[in-house]
């Protein structure tokens, strides 16, 4: 069995967006393919159409590069 998630920590690729600041949340599949160490979405459904990640991934991981990196 999975481990479990509190929904209210899933964020959409439109939040993602927002909490690194980019313009648009297709950016964020741009992350993916550009990034090796981006987080990967906890869900994933329709063929990529809906992703989720968990907040705290992306705001590690947006901490953890260097100033104007991402």
């Amino acid at each position: 069995m999975g481990s479990k998630v509190d929904t209210k920590d899933l964020v959409s690729a439109g939040e993602v967006a927002d909490l690194l600041g980019l313009a648009q949340h297709n950016s964020v599949t741009t992350y993916l393919r550009r990034y090796a160490d981006f987080p990967r979405p906890v869900v994933e459904k329709s063929g990529g159409h809906i992703r989720l990640w968990l907040r705290q991934d992306i705001e590690t991981w947006s901490r953890s590069r260097p100033s104007g990196a991402a």
